[in-house]
């Protein structure tokens, strides 16, 4: 995988806005296409329509159809072409709009562009960006709803990073611009309106893995360790205010990226509390809390004061009335019986 630094340039002085999380990623992809002309966007709509989510607004009067190309429903199709267009020089971005639509060209993935790097011992990169939104939230049934993260995130050669601020999702957007293997880049549905700083210095990028602690103990009270993922991390940091009134001390982890998965930081915030819950909308089967559950069982098991526990949205399909959509999401109220479940042992 390829490096990434992070260090501003010396003595730049660069400012904070405050964006949405769409916004935020579309000043990255634009920074990033005036930087680099190799640089491409193919998917549906995202020529002068500007995307179905505004991931490309504006950004085809500035670099033209060459640069960002419509093209039909034909996912393998595209995606076989930008990997070789990958393999050869170029650096495509594939918008899917919806991540569901990356299983159509599952065997492109799989067996070209994650491999090729490893086939030809080296000699052929592949800079290949995939995006797109997943997750609950809009009615949008469960065709436009999965995750698949974890099915990604078990083959060998992808990079998988999940967002969940606007600051994230132009820094980490902007690193998967930059690697030379293939990343994938899985957006919620409900962050794309979430609002906050981002910095508008265009060399500042967020590394892959490497997790944020996004609330530390205070250090007044009964400790656990609380692993969320994507869009569960605002609500789990909302749980944490709200349990605080209790006494119950909530450090509160983003991995940013699940591949690479930055264990360290998850064993060592356990080590201080002796606690862990993974707050995860996927699906609990063979999904990536259990992967953090056995890794810390392993690196921190004797600092375990109670046993690992996950909390994941139900084992079926998205369905499509918004009300029983809303029954099968993680709710606020389970997050806290989660995290008060874990300090009872």
């Amino acid at each position: 995988m390829t490096a990434i630094a992070t260090a501003p340039a010396p003595g730049a002085v660069h400012g904070v806005r405050e964006m949405t999380y769409v916004e935020a990623g579309r000043a990255g992809l634009d920074e990033e296409m005036a930087r680099d002309p190799r640089i491409f966007v193919v998917g549906q709509g995202i020529g002068a329509r500007g995307g179905n989510f505004n991931t490309t607004l504006g950004l085809y009067e500035k670099y033209g159809p060459a640069r960002l190309r419509d093209v039909p429903i034909t996912e393998r199709g595209f995606v076989g072409m930008c990997t070789g267009a990958a393999a050869t020089g170029s650096r495509p971005v594939v918008d899917f709009m919806f991540v569901d639509f990356i299983l159509d060209a599952v065997g492109e993935l799989i067996n070209q562009a994650a491999k090729l790097r490893y086939m030809t011992h080296g000699r052929v990169t592949v800079p290949l960006v995939l995006r797109g939104c997943f997750g609950l939230g809009g009615a949008a049934a469960t065709h436009h709803s999965g995750s698949y993260y974890s099915l990604l995130a078990h083959l060998p050669g992808f990079v998988v990073a999940l967002p969940s601020t606007p600051a994230d999702a132009k820094g980490l957007l902007k690193s998967a611009i930059r690697c030379d293997d293939p990343v994938i880049v899985l957006e919620h549905k409900g962050l794309l309106n979430a609002r906050g700083p981002v910095s508008e210095d265009p060399g500042l990028l967020v590394p892959f893995g490497v997790a944020s602690v996004r609330r530390q103990l205070a250090g007044a009270g009964r400790g656990v360790t609380v692993v969320a993922l994507a869009n569960m991390v605002a609500k789990v940091l909302a749980a944490a205010e709200r349990l605080a009134h209790e006494g119950i001390d909530v450090e509160v982890i983003d991995p940013r990226t699940i591949a690479p998965l930055d264990l360290g930081t998850i064993a060592e915030s356990v080590r201080r509390t002796g606690h862990l819950l993974i707050v995860d909308e996927d699906y609990a089967p063979f999904g990536v809390g259990a992967e953090i559950a056995a890794a810390v069982g392993a690196e921190a098991f004797d600092h375990l004061d109670a046993p690992i526990r996950r909390l994941n949205a139900p084992f079926t399909h998205v369905p499509y009335s918004p009300p029983l959509e809303a029954a099968v999401a993680i709710s606020a109220e389970q997050i806290d019986g989660a995290i008060r479940g874990v300090l009872r042992g």
